[in-house]
């Protein structure tokens, strides 16, 4: 399957042209980074009804392009209206190796061996009530065309809306697996990273538990994803690092509510103590840190306190051109009388 670079989507994102979803592969970052991407912008065009239409585009959740851009329409925003969409990320801070799920940003990422790339891939995931369990697991089936037999409790629930099931419902287009399905080694088999014929779900709190991808995405996961492959899923919204240009980033997300009705943006985040850690060192401005607490923007936030070595080499760097500059002047000056 011919993939999309991040060039080739930048350039069709910026045209508007991008019809339906398209992996991209990130080059890995060097030792010691986990920046990855870099942010677009879009305009709102007057076609653009929804965004989940939006955000199927870029391949991304129509919930991260809320996070990042948070005065727009949820629903329908204004043509003329120009957004950023998140494209730029941290890595989340775990075994770069197979399938890693971070529930909270709503993205899968899968490495493939021998390559030095990650792809990233927007995902649907459990409900309330209903959660992907955070695990360290491998694929132990890759199901083409499946079928899906509903559980007695998906089947209560959709009969309690009025809706009555069928025992099975037979592969096909309208399938809620939808064309590809990876069974996940926990629980009683249960747990499915699996495509959709409900694409506007995708980068939402719907499932059942199972993880659901677009379409194309799956298809491409599950061409290259052998049986045995490790998956881990984890539940981070707060991921943070410290360049090897001694720049430190944060990256926050809001947290996925934990009882019916909760605010997601003004929830409270639990943090590791090597979180704390990183907020109490030298070279971190807690200032800034706590502004992107508040925030939750979704997107890597520079939060170097100024006296940093970051910030010291870029007021170096700039000192070292003004004197490159006055030295250059200078040399003209002379070479002209």
């Amino acid at each position: 399957m011919k993939r999309a670079s991040l060039i080739t989507l930048l350039l069709f994102g910026s045209l508007g042209v991008l019809h339906s979803a398209w992996a991209v592969d990130y080059p890995l970052p060097p030792a010691g980074s986990r920046l990855i991407g870099q942010n677009q912008t879009y305009t709102i065009q007057e076609g653009d009804n929804k965004l989940q239409a939006i955000a199927r585009r870029f391949n991304t959740a129509a919930q991260l392009i809320l996070e990042t851009n948070n005065t727009i329409a949820p629903v329908n925003p204004a043509p003329g209206t120009v957004i950023t969409i998140p494209s730029q990320m941290l890595l989340p801070d775990t075994l770069r190796e197979g399938i890693v799920v971070n529930l909270a940003e709503l993205r899968l990422y899968y490495f493939p061996p021998g390559e030095n790339i990650v792809q990233v891939f927007p995902l649907g995931i459990g409900q309330l009530g209903l959660e992907t369990p955070v695990s360290t697991t491998r694929v132990s089936q890759k199901i083409p065309n499946p079928t899906w037999t509903p559980t007695a409790g998906i089947r209560a629930r959709s009969l309690a809306q009025g809706i009555k099931l069928p025992p099975v419902v037979p592969a096909g287009p309208n399938n809620p697996l939808g064309r590809f399905a990876l069974r996940l080694g926990i629980g009683n088999g249960e747990y499915l990273i699996h495509g959709t014929s409900a694409p506007d779900s995708v980068g939402l709190r719907v499932s059942s538990g199972c993880m659901r991808m677009n379409a194309p995405d799956i298809k491409a996961l599950f061409e290259q994803v052998r049986v045995g492959t490790r998956v881990q899923i984890v539940n981070e919204p707060v991921k943070y690092a410290v360049e090897p240009d001694g720049k430190r980033y944060i990256e926050v997300h809001r947290p996925l509510a934990q009882v019916e009705g909760e605010n997601p943006q003004i929830a409270p985040i639990r943090h590791s103590a090597d979180f704390a850690s990183f907020v109490s060192q030298s070279g971190s401005d807690k200032t800034r840190i706590d502004k992107a607490l508040s925030r939750r923007a979704g997107i890597p936030v520079v939060v170097s306190a100024e006296n940093s070595p970051s910030a010291s080499n870029s007021v170096l760097s700039v000192q070292n051109s003004r004197v490159s500059a006055a030295v250059a002047e200078d040399e003209g000056e002379k070479m002209t009388q």
